[in-house]
């Protein structure tokens, strides 16, 4: 199923799309919820962020070009980092380079939903917690990362985690291909199959260093072909099985709230 979250004039609502349409639905997707009867077409609403995430979670580094190059051994330690909910938004909005910088970064990535509480989860069974995935888009100013490892500012910007267009409920995490298209130009394109930590073992690793909660998102790192973009510059993050997850750059002088 592909569940979703929209706006028809100032309400918003929750839905199942289908096809063309939108199924309006009540309650908590990941307990317990209904269809309210309402329908909706996709042409007359717009998208929002699939979700509104409990906390945002990413992993640095972690794609190889080829499968020759996946390490023997794995880090003891994977580079997690956290970021805001506040830099959350969804399809179509713009991405917002802050000011004083020129020029940010887009990082397609497959985004795991957790569904319920997680604690010391076994590789094995990581994915009987897994809700469904979505498209990330992990915007980064590297200008603000330091020496010392410090990624946080570079990635909390208001309007650096774009998420969408659906969560997909349904699909094999382990060989999607993650693609990204620059003004219309392929990017990146990879298998899941190149990440040097495997989702079910990133999953299992934060489980042991905290409780994953219904409606974390973690965003499983970045394919190689991530480029600097400037305002102007248009992106399409896309994963096939959930969808298109498109976005602008532009200025903050120029961005209206």
């Amino acid at each position: 199923m592909k569940f979703t979250r929209f706006m028809v004039g100032q309400d918003s609502y929750a839905g199942v799309v289908e096809g063309e349409t939108i199924r309006e639905i009540k309650g908590d997707i990941f307990t317990s919820w209904t269809y309210t009867g309402n329908v909706f077409s996709l042409g007359e609403v717009k998208l929002l962020a699939p979700l509104e995430p409990n906390q945002v979670i990413g992993i640095g580094a972690n794609y190889v070009e080829k499968k020759e190059d996946l390490p023997s051994e794995l880090p003891a330690i994977p580079v997690f980092f956290f970021k805001p909910t506040s830099s959350v938004i969804g399809p179509e909005d713009d991405i917002v380079i802050p000011e004083g910088i020129d020029q940010v970064k887009f990082e397609s990535e497959l985004a795991v939903v957790i569904g319920k509480e997680a604690k010391n989860v076994a590789e094995e069974d990581v994915l009987d917690y897994v809700f469904g995935y979505t498209v990330g888009n992990d915007v980064t100013a590297p200008q603000f990362f330091r020496e010392d490892g410090h990624w946080t500012i570079g990635k909390s910007f208001d309007t650096f985690t774009p998420l969408g267009p659906v969560i997909e409920t349904e699909i094999d995490p382990s060989t999607v291909m993650v693609e990204a298209k620059l003004n219309g130009v392929e990017k990146q394109n990879s298998s899941t199959e190149l990440m040097i930590i495997s989702l079910r073992k990133m999953v299992s690793y934060l489980t042991n260093v905290m409780t994953l909660k219904p409606g974390d998102v973690i965003l499983t790192g970045s394919p190689l072909g991530a480029e600097m973009v400037n305002a102007g510059d248009s992106i399409e993050c896309e994963i096939k099985g959930i969808g298109t997850l498109r976005n602008s750059f532009v200025t903050s002088k120029t961005h209206v709230s």
